[in-house]
């Protein structure tokens, strides 16, 4: 697959399902991190008047994480495994899209072992930064 991914594909690397998936790209990818995107529609079960509720936007963070880990599932030729997320910290929220409105989310790999992976996550609407959080993810047995 080419970058970016986004439809089916990108359904293919992430555990989520309609209508729980609340990543709508992956446009740059390397081992230790990438950026996602995520186009909010007012269909959305996370849309709360006329917003992604914070929910949404951090549920679309953890969302990336695991299209990071899928992703690199894929490239070793495996399936994209289940997983959760574990702890959440250091989290900031300045400001919400609406919809019609697109964010992207930079995750950065800060450790990673045995299936459990922290990440630093940066997301930014118009350039400008929205939200920030520290989180880990744990891969289910």
């Amino acid at each position: 697959m080419t970058l970016p991914i986004s439809g089916e594909k990108l359904l293919t690397l992430i555990p989520q399902r309609t209508p729980i998936v609340l990543v709508s790209s992956l446009e740059r990818y390397d081992e230790n991190g990438l950026v996602s995107s995520f186009f909010v529609r007012a269909e959305g079960v996370f849309v709360d008047d006329e917003k992604l509720a914070e929910s949404g936007l951090l549920e679309h963070m953890a969302q990336s994480v695991a299209l990071h880990t899928g992703y690199s599932y894929f490239l070793k030729g495996e399936n994209a495994p289940m997983g959760y997320i574990g702890s959440m910290q250091n989290v900031e929220i300045h400001k919400l899209p609406k919809i019609g409105e697109t964010v992207f989310s930079s995750i950065q790999i800060i450790q990673e072992f045995m299936g459990v992976t922290l990440v630093e996550i940066e997301t930014k609407l118009d350039g400008e930064f929205i939200a920030r959080a520290r989180m880990k993810t744990v891969i289910a047995p």
